[in-house]
């Protein structure tokens, strides 16, 4: 008992040694206000892949929830305010998650405003349209079909999704629309952030409205670099 207890003692000294780097979200320059965060992690703007960690505050301290593989857009990452629609780019920043939606029911458990998705549910991204960066059911006159997402057809990445709300409130045309967190497909991402079906389904019930969970997405270091956010 006596050896188990130093043991203890000793690798508790050890987690609170100066040296230990802080959790990520504590070296953020913003991470939304709430008590729950996710950060989508890249090694650099070119990388296709990364970590998506979810977090919790915890007696005034971030600490680790879960975390998962995560996917990026086909040429990577870039500033979410200077962002193109149709680069393949995932845009960097700190977002809210307005809601959740999925062609499969919500999981058990899961706290946000949940969508399901129907045969005329579209996510209309014709710049010309007044619907632009909006789910619209069914499509409406304005927004031209190969402009826009036929969220049905994509029935692995939307069994489950959370919008992201980047370009959203206040949509500005040629910015970019339909910024997910989804389960992953193939490869790399249009610009949206995947994780595995598995890992999708524990962040919809961690998930807590009332605890205001944003997103952070950037890179290691660098401009685009997540603890800008």
């Amino acid at each position: 008992m006596r050896l188990a207890a130093a043991a203890l003692a000793s690798a508790s000294l050890f987690a609170l040694a100066p040296g230990c780097p802080p959790a990520l979200p504590e070296r953020m320059a913003d991470t939304g206000g709430g008590s729950q965060l996710i950060t989508a992690q890249a090694a650099r703007p070119s990388a296709r892949t990364g970590t998506v960690t979810w977090w919790e505050r915890r007696h005034g301290r971030w600490v680790r929830a879960g975390s998962a593989a995560a996917r990026f857009g086909a040429r990577g990452l870039t500033e979410g305010s200077s962002r193109r629609q149709g680069t393949n780019t995932t845009p960097t920043g700190l977002y809210d998650l307005p809601y959740a939606f999925g062609i499969k029911a919500a999981p058990d458990g899961t706290r946000t405003p949940y969508r399901r998705i129907h045969r005329d549910s579209w996510w209309c991204q014709d710049n010309g349209s007044r619907s632009y960066n909006r789910w619209t059911e069914p499509r409406p006159s304005d927004c031209r079909a190969p402009e826009s997402e036929h969220l049905i057809s994509y029935r692995a990445q939307y069994a489950h999704a959370l919008v992201i709300g980047f370009n959203y409130d206040r949509p500005v045309r040629g910015r970019g629309a339909g910024i997910f967190l989804h389960v992953n497909g193939r490869g790399p991402t249009a610009g949206c952030v995947s994780v595995s079906a598995s890992a999708m389904r524990q962040i919809l019930t961690w998930a807590d409205p009332g605890q205001a969970p944003h997103i952070a997405i950037g890179t290691a270091g660098g401009a685009t670099a997540i603890a800008r956010y």
